[in-house]
């Protein structure tokens, strides 16, 4: 697994620093006011168990309050029970009333005519399952849903096109894994969830890093530099980055651009959506 040298560590800590204090207060009143604006009082959100989902509740239960945030915990029977664990402690510390929903049932029955599918197929048919229960007890309880999806994972391309990357609104898309922990630190989230090894929890045993091929802190220092400075490979070999390792996330980021955008429409007028057509969502209103 690709590693920092005592350079790229300090240059990291530097740039990805943030304020707390500022960026909650900031996410706090991203969420109150893209859920009400549109007449929503309530907001549905996946707890997986992990620091993402968990952060992303905790800033909507003090944007909206916990009686207003629905959180849903969906496990295939394969999932780890630590995970269900965790996701119940972040329900007890922030006071939300969980509803648990086992997808093993319709994950099986599809599977059962596709018993040769590789865990890869499984875990993007587990990650659109549990959208799709999102999105209906959206409906249900006239709530929007809450992404959890970071800016790393964003970049990355890792996540699943509308399963886990989808969502009404996203408070955690501009932060990068490392700011993610730092805040979900800051806000006192339980122990358990930021210490432990992130993981989509997909199949069992399954690892984010391990998978990847890297450490978050590794990559959120490259993708500062590449993204947000927008640094040269010159520039970056001269901060100590491997030539491979740049080459390696560079490829994964113009690879998966296809997954931060809405579907690609053919133009055939003069004023074609997301393209001359790109009025705010509250247009109209």
């Amino acid at each position: 697994m690709t590693s920092m040298t005592p350079r790229q560590t300090a240059s990291a800590a530097d740039a990805l620093s943030i304020d707390s204090a500022v960026v909650r207060d900031l996410l706090v009143g991203f969420i109150a006011n893209e859920v009400r604006k549109v007449g929503f009082e309530q907001v549905v959100v996946g707890l997986s168990g992990g620091v993402d989902s968990a952060l992303s509740a905790a800033l909507a239960c003090a944007a909206l309050g916990a009686e207003n945030v629905l959180p849903m915990l969906m496990p295939y029977r394969t999932s780890s029970s630590a995970s269900e664990a965790d996701a119940r402690a972040v329900c007890d510390h922030l006071g939300m009333t969980p509803t648990l929903i086992d997808i093993s049932p319709q994950i099986d029955a599809y599977f059962a005519a596709f018993p040769d599918a590789d865990r890869g197929r499984r875990g993007n048919k587990m990650a659109r399952e549990r959208m799709t229960i999102l999105y209906d007890m959206s409906w249900a309880h006239g709530a929007l849903v809450v992404g959890t999806s970071n800016k790393t994972e964003l970049l990355l391309g890792y996540g699943t096109l509308f399963g886990d990357m989808a969502s009404a609104l996203n408070p955690l898309g501009d932060l990068y894994k490392t700011q993610v922990f730092a805040l979900a630190r800051a806000m006192g989230l339980p122990t358990t969830v930021i210490a432990k090894a992130p993981s989509a929890d997909l199949w069992e045993g399954q690892s984010d890093e391990e998978e990847l091929g890297f450490g978050y802190a590794t990559v959120d220092s490259l993708l500062y530099h590449l993204v947000d400075e927008r640094r040269t490979p010159v520039e970056l070999r001269a901060l100590g980055f491997d030539d491979g390792f740049v080459a390696n996330v560079t490829l994964r980021v113009r690879g998966s651009q296809y997954k931060r955008r809405p579907p690609i429409i053919a133009k055939l007028s003069a004023r074609t959506i997301d393209r001359e057509f790109r009025y705010p969502r509250d247009w109209g209103t």
